[in-house]
């Protein structure tokens, strides 16, 4: 059927072993990993790989092939789910803007770890002063002497009266 296959090529396929030696040389630079730090990584996740496993799977001729161990630790070094490792990398994208969409969602989850650990101390310091009313301004007090400033203070007292940060 016309319109099948690209003119002069075959048609891609969405989920290949050249696809995910592509996501693997992408996600490796894109992190500024060397292939021997890669390597190191995957060894730690489970999976005994060297250098030399590295560049073969990203350069070699033939390419070397990756079994489902191999496949599965670079999923778990990569923090990324199989079926993304195996995807075709995004067009449209330099190494540049990557890093900066990497740095941004380690971010972002770096964030939203700190928020819930915030959120489940001050829970507990809402609850020791719902046992202990007479704590409450001592516990305003302590926040100022950590903190150093009144109004971050008053914040964090303030989602402590509330019982909770969000």
């Amino acid at each position: 059927m016309a319109g099948d296959k690209p003119e002069g090529g075959e048609v891609p396929l969405l989920y290949s072993e050249g696809n995910v030696a592509a996501r693997v040389a992408l996600e490796r630079e894109v992190r500024g990993w060397s292939t021997t730090e890669l390597a190191e990584r995957v060894t730690r996740a489970g999976v005994r790989m060297n250098q030399t496993a590295v560049w073969r799977i990203e350069n070699g001729t033939p390419r070397r092939r990756i079994n489902l161990d191999e496949a599965l630790a670079f999923t778990r070094v990569f923090e990324l789910p199989l079926e993304e490792l195996m995807s075709p990398p995004l067009e449209g994208l330099d190494i540049g803007s990557r890093r900066l969409v990497q740095e941004a969602v380690e971010a972002f989850y770096e964030t939203r770890d700190a928020r819930d650990r915030l959120h489940h101390a001050v829970v507990a310091i809402a609850n020791h002063v719902k046992a202990r009313p007479d704590s409450s301004r001592a516990i305003h007090e302590q926040c100022l002497r950590l903190m150093g400033d009144e109004r971050d203070a008053r914040i964090l007292t303030s989602d402590i009266e509330d019982g909770g940060h969000y």
